[in-house]
């Protein structure tokens, strides 16, 4: 099966069983690499963002556990998606991000590292490494409500998913003196954006951030 014609189909099925709503699309560049930096709850995070209204050539990292899944083996390869190995630095998966962005795609990583229980997790620096190095632009996304899809549907009922996306984020070089510092930093922002657009209930480690406040009130 084509790129394309998967896209389209998860496209279909996402409107038949969930009722998904997005904004900010308007922030995504038309062109060019752009970095997405997403909360990461459920399995239905990546074909949600696989429908993104703009930029239908996305791609994003996944673990390589899934590997192990026929299912979500055919999908990931069918999609484009780039193999990540989450226990180690794995810099095979850093380049192959890193030429993505480089051709001018978008591409969706989830700077907790991993699937969290529906609260934010502790972002790690991987993202913003990978930011520098390319240049690109980070956009944190917000998603809402997937962690209750198989409830919902187990009810026969759609759920209401909702994925915001804020504006981009650029980061100055990292000094000699202070990096570890200012990657924490940077890390820190990203996930208080993120957090930012989420209900209160997903701050998770984020929770009672100063941030958090400061970002939402500049968006008021």
């Amino acid at each position: 099966m084509k790129r394309e014609t998967l896209q389209r189909l998860v496209r279909i099925g996402m409107k038949l069983l969930t009722v998904s709503q997005f904004y900010g699309v308007e922030n995504i560049p038309p062109t060019g690499g752009v970095i997405l930096a997403t909360n990461h709850m459920s399995r239905i995070d990546i074909p949600l963002l696989f429908t993104i209204p703009v930029r239908p050539d996305i791609t994003a990292l996944v673990t390589d556990k899934y590997q192990n899944y026929k299912f979500f083996k055919w999908f990931t390869l069918t999609a484009g998606g780039i193999w990540i190995d989450r226990s180690k630095a794995d810099f095979t998966a850093f380049r192959e991000a890193s030429q993505v962005i480089a051709e001018g795609r978008v591409l969706g990583i989830a700077p907790e590292g991993t699937r969290s229980e529906g609260e934010l997790l502790e972002g790690k620096a991987g993202t913003v490494l990978l930011a520098l190095k390319t240049g690109a632009p980070v956009l944190p996304v917000g998603i809402s409500g997937t962690e209750m899809c198989n409830i919902e549907w187990k009810r026969l009922r759609r759920p209401h998913l909702q994925v915001h996306i804020g504006k981009a984020l650029n980061f100055a070089p990292l000094e000699r003196d202070t990096r570890d510092a200012q990657l924490q930093q940077y890390t820190t922002e990203i996930m208080c954006q993120i957090a930012a657009m989420l209900p209160e209930k997903y701050h998770g480690f984020y929770r009672g951030h100063p941030r958090i406040k400061e970002i939402q009130a500049q968006a008021a």
